[in-house]
């Protein structure tokens, strides 16, 4: 990839900013099996209280998004993805049920996110072009499954700041990577299950800081900041205004890309320069 062209951002832009929602909400649960009410219930909140209130922050903000969604939340309120549509947000593949990809062989793998894709095209209208693999999950078999699918871009791997093309046996793909990074996800600082160790660990507005010196480091480096959150974690009133304040924070700057996933890869895609691969 011709990094340099890649950081020529559109409209004149110094950098670029991605906010990504993965809208799991009981999948999770669901997929192992766990159908408490308590576990219906904490993951019934994101779709909720949680989306309502991150569309009408987004759209204080005029921020577009992308939102990771599995199918079986689509199928479970098919109401949910013609709302990000129609809100003019990105709807991306992010599993069928949040299965574990690397649990699964190339057929089961290519079998469930197929289906995926089509339950999104039909509610949304418009093909997914990109996937975000459930937990990170990047399976042997997922990149295979990705080029079957014509996905044109992956957002699951860390291997970089900025975004870089995906190789297969050392051949070019045209398949865009974006990275995602634990330190810009808000599930490792907030998290909690009352049966296990796992605890909210960092203070919101800690987190605002370090989220802040990730945007202000990618800005001074004319590069990507990018973000995932979960509207079941982030979207509670002492979070969501940490979120609020970062953007205010981001909307200072009159020269940064508020933009989607698809349209970064898009803009990255028409920048690739074709590898050597004869050496």
């Amino acid at each position: 990839m011709d990094t340099d062209a890649a950081k020529r951002w559109p409209q004149g832009a110094k950098s670029a900013v991605l906010l990504s929602f993965d809208s799991d909400h009981e999948t999770p649960s669901l997929r192992d099996g766990e159908t408490s009410p308590g576990k219906m219930a904490a993951g019934e909140y994101g779709i909720r209280v949680a989306v309502p209130r991150i569309l009408g922050l987004l759209q204080r903000y005029q921020a577009p998004a992308s939102f990771y969604i599995p199918a079986v939340c689509a199928l479970l309120r098919p109401h949910e993805v013609p709302a990000y549509a129609e809100a003019g947000h990105e709807v991306a593949v992010h599993g069928w049920i949040h299965e574990r990809n690397t649990q699964l062989n190339y057929e089961q793998e290519l079998d469930l996110l197929g289906r995926a894709v089509d339950v999104l095209h039909k509610q949304a209208g418009v093909r997914p072009t990109g996937i975000r693999t459930p937990s990170w999950d990047f399976s042997d078999s997922t990149l295979d499954v990705i080029r079957e699918l014509g996905l044109m871009y992956d957002s699951s791997l860390m291997a970089d700041d900025e975004p870089y093309e995906l190789l297969a046996q050392g051949e070019a793909t045209g398949i865009v990577e974006i990275p995602v990074e634990w330190i810009r996800d808000d599930a490792p600082y907030l998290m909690m299950d009352r049966f296990a160790s796992l605890r909210p660990y960092t203070p919101p507005r800690e987190l605002l800081q370090i989220w802040k010196d990730e945007f202000d480091g990618a800005y001074a480096a004319g590069g990507v900041f990018q973000l995932t959150m979960h509207p079941h974690i982030i979207g509670h009133r002492s979070r969501l205004v940490v979120l609020e304040e970062l953007l205010q924070h981001i909307r200072t700057f009159d020269d940064v890309w508020v933009t989607t996933h698809a349209e970064l890869a898009n803009h990255v895609s028409a920048n690739l320069t074709p590898r050597d691969t004869t050496s």
